[in-house]
């Protein structure tokens, strides 16, 4: 069964008079329950493709199927409830609300569920454990170190059980170590809770624990293999 599939999608962008082709006809399938990268260097065309799965920019050509639902052409709002109630991403910026502590911030999507109060914090509390922040619960981003920001993000993406989720360069900021506890503790989600995540990436650690690799170049498809 798959979770995501991608049918002959273009994406073309317009940087003043120039056009500039981040994707040309690129198909593929991803798998439910699939760990799988995006890789390629700058320009590859690897976060414009992971945009268009997550919903966040629609394709110049070509259909994109996610959880068997077409989303190509939907209007925004039903997009936008298609990204909260499906989709966790996780950022190279972590994105993460410096004002709100671990659990606010985990919180914050099951609030715009409509998530009840005491639900919300049960949940916050239990992910977050789970990630490996037990006792960090209360602390603001400013107390806490790059990697456990970033679990934090990773904490927010899996609290509404999402189908998927997307990663887009989720170790660029970390030290190799840290990355390596991060992609250990995905690792682990991905096998206990059976969620689909696809990353975009250039890190060749990422690539190490992937389970498929599918290489971009200039806008398409070079290789596509599973270990």
């Amino acid at each position: 069964m798959n979770m995501v599939e991608v049918k002959d999608v273009s994406k073309t962008y317009k940087q003043g008079k120039v056009l500039v082709h981040a994707l040309d006809g690129v198909s593929l399938c991803i798998e439910k329950g699939g760990f799988c990268a995006l890789a390629g260097p700058s320009g590859s065309g690897k976060t414009t493709l992971l945009n268009l799965i997550g919903g966040l920019d629609n394709p110049t050509r070509g259909e994109i199927i996610l959880d068997a639902e077409t989303i190509t052409g939907l209007s925004q709002s039903k997009l936008a409830d298609i990204r909260l109630n499906k989709i966790g991403f996780v950022f190279q910026a972590y994105n993460i609300i410096p004002v709100l502590s671990a659990r606010e911030n985990v919180e914050y999507v099951m609030l715009m569920q409509g998530v009840p109060g005491k639900q919300r914090t049960q949940r916050a509390r239990a992910v977050l454990d789970d990630v490996g922040l037990s006792g960090m619960h209360d602390r603001r981003p400013s107390e806490l170190s790059g990697g456990q920001q970033q679990r934090v993000a990773v904490a927010r993406a899996l609290v509404s059980n999402p189908a998927i989720i997307l990663a887009d360069e989720p170790t660029a900021n970390l030290d190799s170590q840290t990355g390596h506890g991060l992609l250990e503790m995905m690792t682990r989600m991905n096998e206990e809770r059976k969620v689909t995540f696809i990353f975009s990436t250039h890190d060749r650690m990422v690539m190490d624990f992937a389970r498929r690799i599918i290489q971009l170049k200039d806008g398409v498809v070079v290789d596509d293999h599973t270990k």
